[in-house]
């Protein structure tokens, strides 16, 4: 497993509050990251929760955080950041990806 730097201290803060909020077992539950054509730019961000890994999956840790990226989509989600915004207006996590050459508004979409 190897050390990623794909997750902002806000973003750590918040997972870990889902996880102990949905009593997830953090030795068998994996954020799964990456990307997926898709969207109003191309792609499409990925972030969910998965009890299982695929035989194809690259296998991060962050601070206790356990992440899973596909290879398709590890070589695009280099550099990318995964922070937390926590303002009312628009609360969630958000990719930053320094590849994207351009992003819809809606902050998911992007092109590479």
């Amino acid at each position: 497993m190897k050390k990623s730097n794909f997750l902002t201290e806000v973003a750590i803060e918040e997972l870990t509050r889902i996880f102990e909020e949905q009593n997830f077992d953090k030795d068998k539950t994996w954020i799964k990251i990456g990307m997926k054509g898709g969207g109003c730019s191309g792609f499409t961000y990925i972030l969910d929760f998965c009890e299982r890994k695929d035989e194809f999956d690259l296998e991060y840790e962050e601070k206790g955080i356990k992440l899973v990226i596909d290879k398709k989509s590890d070589f695009f989600m280099q550099g990318v950041t995964i922070d937390f915004n926590t303002s009312l207006l628009d609360r969630g996590f958000k990719f930053i990806n320094p590849q994207a050459t351009s992003t819809c508004g809606c902050g998911v979409s992007f092109s590479v």
